[in-house]
């Protein structure tokens, strides 16, 4: 899989020296600019914007992102919980299935409550009837799946054949449509504006028979919109005409758009070696501190690599290097760079574009250690860590 971020921004000009390794940085003033841009499409299309905290969910900060959006998203109980606990706005929760002892507190916690299926709403109905009972007021929605894949790798495209993500638009009654408030639809990764244009013509036909009666449409996220080639201007057109064709109130849930190039991983070269070519150990391992380099794959930019060339490997001379964790697994290989010199034990370096889903996914296999996290801001200089882990947090999930 090829990521087209990694712009390293200010954090050209960072000295790595300042973090402990390994570590991320989050730089709050690019956060601020990624807001910026969200906000102004937002406000250009008379829509809503949540931000997905199954990407970046890092609520320290919560205050920063509630200045600009108008809520974030969730995906199952204990992101609800930390929603309510941190962060502004409104709360939309979508689960492939909820459990009957969890969906009470979600519908509790929750504006939005999205079901994959008619069929789990139905079954869940004498819950959601008690709490409405009770006063809780929410909305009722409906995954769909549009069946039309977009996705450069299947294992991240929601459509792709035989996909357990969202009821088949093409089964869609109007007995389903009675169930619910609202319709999702997130079928995009990293993508830009017309793999959601071609996916709405598809969904259209469908959904037309159901205009005026829905609520509102959440498109979910995966739009790209933060990067700096995306097409907002024919977002904000077609989020305006789909606002007037479908008299739907609009959500998007962008993710990745929130933190794009947003933060750094700092690590440290701790050995090298030669076994056909430059090897060095790190310690940052792919599988435990960004386990979509191995899961996508993909290979995250490095903070002033070179150009990949097609020469002869030659240590000397600037040639790739093979770049691994500390891990026994013998996968655990994040990918081959060219140094201006070296690299030295000892050394720091960054991959970039690592504030979302790398911190969310982190685990301690092989009792890797978690790397801690900073809070940058690029525009004062101020410099803030957030959290340190130690050898009670691999203990503590373990028994």
């Amino acid at each position: 899989m090829e990521t087209r971020a990694g712009d390293p921004g200010a954090f050209a000009h960072f000295d790595l020296s300042r973090v402990d390794s390994p570590s991320f940085v989050v730089d709050a003033a690019r956060l601020r600019q990624n807001l910026s841009i969200l906000a102004d499409v937002r406000d250009r299309a008379g829509i809503k914007l949540l931000s997905a905290l199954k990407a970046f969910s890092m609520w320290s900060t919560a205050p920063i992102i509630g200045e600009y959006l108008d809520g974030v998203c969730t995906s199952g109980l204990w992101e609800a919980r930390l929603a309510s606990e941190f962060y502004d706005g409104e709360i939309a929760t979508y689960c492939a299935a909820y459990k009957p002892e969890d969906l009470d507190e979600i519908l509790r916690l929750s504006d939005h409550v999205i079901f994959n299926s008619p069929q789990q709403i139905v079954r869940c109905s004498a819950i959601i009837e008690a709490a409405r009972a009770r006063g809780e007021s929410f909305d009722i929605g409906l995954r769909i799946n549009p069946l039309h894949p977009e996705g450069e790798v299947p294992r991240y495209d929601p459509c792709a054949p035989h996909s357990r993500l969202g009821f088949p638009i093409d089964q869609l009654s109007e007995e389903h449509m009675e169930l619910v408030d609202g319709i999702h639809m997130h079928t995009l990764c990293e993508q830009d504006f017309e793999p959601l244009a071609r996916t709405w013509d598809v969904a259209f036909d469908y959904l037309e028979p159901f205009f005026g009666a829905i609520k509102w449409i959440n498109l979910g996220g995966g739009h790209h919109i933060t990067r700096a080639d995306y097409q907002r201007d024919e977002l904000v057109q077609f989020l305006i005409d789909m606002k007037d064709d479908t008299g739907a109130e609009i959500y998007l849930e962008p993710g990745e758009a929130v933190a794009l190039d947003a933060g750094i991983l700092v690590g440290t070269v701790l050995d090298t070696g030669w076994n056909g070519m430059p090897v060095a150990i790190t310690d940052i391992s792919a599988t435990c501190h960004m386990p979509d380099v191995i899961e996508a794959p993909y290979r995250p930019a490095l903070l002033g690599e070179l150009p990949q060339v097609d020469t002869e490997i030659d240590e000397g001379a600037g040639g790739a290097v093979r770049l691994g964790g500390p891990s026994c697994l013998a996968g655990d290989v994040i990918g081959d760079y060219r140094f201006a010199q070296g690299p030295q034990v000892g050394q720091r370096f960054a991959f970039l574009d690592q504030a979302h889903y790398s911190m969310v996914k982190t685990t301690t296999f092989n009792g890797v250690p978690l790397p801690s996290i900073w809070l940058w801001d690029s525009d004062s200089d101020a410099l803030e860590c957030i959290k340190r882990f130690g050898y009670e947090d691999f203990r503590d999930r373990l028994s």
